[in-house]
Order: structure tokens, then sequence, then C-alpha cells
């Protein structure tokens, strides 16, 4: 029996541009102010479309076809909302309104992993930046200083997890 293929922890996400990482500085310093907490490093800020966990290395190239398959223009994402969960002391950046473009490539993408056989989370997709873990108590968070992010592309991330914290890759990247 041959052996089993490698797990590869695999994830869509939208990645921001070195002008947007810049821009979440400001609104990350000001709740971080507010309520502790430890910062995101700008490497690491992205927004999640899909979650696919461990998957095969054998089946990269049925997730890379499906995320292919996806025919979405370009869109702009105005990140204009500060907020956290407190029971995972996870401080967010996302937006009072959802743009219609990146919801459907959401759904879509999604669909077309389902449609491949991947198992996704089924909880409502909230399109957020997560700029600190281990926050306290996110009530007093300051308003949100606005960010307009030009979305030209997504990306497949593999997160490989150490003791030294998650370190992600890009492994694939596909315009809008």
């Amino acid at each position: 029996m041959p052996p089993a293929a490698a797990q590869r922890r695999l994830y869509f996400a939208l990645w921001p541009d070195k002008a947007v990482r810049r821009q979440l500085e400001a609104p990350q310093q000001d709740a971080r102010a507010a309520c502790g907490g430890r910062a995101m490093g700008p490497e690491t800020l992205h927004l999640t479309l899909a979650f696919l966990g461990g998957v095969d290395g054998e089946r990269v190239p049925v997730v890379e076809a499906a995320a292919a398959a996806i025919k979405r223009g370009a869109f702009e994402f105005l990140l204009d909302r500060l907020a956290c969960w407190p029971d995972k002391h996870i401080v967010w950046m996302g937006a009072d309104s959802v743009p219609e473009a990146l919801a459907q490539l959401a759904a879509d993408l999604s669909g077309n992993l389902r449609a491949a056989g991947f198992v996704l989370e089924t909880r409502p997709f909230v399109p957020h930046v997560t700029l600190l873990r281990k926050a306290a108590k996110g009530e007093s968070l300051p308003p949100a200083r606005p960010i307009l992010w030009p979305v030209r592309d997504f990306v497949l991330v593999e997160s490989k997890l150490s003791a030294a914290g998650a370190h992600y890759d890009i492994i694939g990247r596909w315009g809008l």
C-alpha cells in the first residue's frame, strides 16, 4: 500500500498589497491602544474567502481548478468597521456593507470547492481582516479609519503551523 499523501493546510484569501497593509497599521494601532492584544504582522494580514483545512497534496490541482473556473471582475472593498469577537479575543476590520462582488466571489469559490468534493464551514461569510489576537474586551474600540481596498485578485495560501506561530505561503494567484 503506498504512503498517504502529505496533508497541506490550505485556504483562499484576498491578500492586501503593500499600500493597503500600510493603511491597516493605523486602525490596528488604535485598536491595540484601546484593548491591548497581539498585533498581527503586516505580512499575515488577509481576508479569508474559503478555508479548506487539511488537503491531500495530490488534490491541490483540483483546488487550483476550482479557483481557475472563477470568472469575476475586479472591485473595491471599503473597510470601515472595527469590531471585536469577545469570546475569541479577536479585533478585526470589516465593512458595514459588503459589496455584492465580494459576496459572489466567496459564494462561487465555495460552490466550486463543494462541487469538487470538499467540505467547507457552513457559518455565514463575514469578510474581515484580523488585526489583533488575545485582545481584552473590545467595547471601547475607536471609530474606524476607512480604507478603500482595490481587489484585483485572490490567492491560495498554505498555512504552516509551528511553535513560533503560523507562517503563510501564497502558492497560487488568480486575477479578477
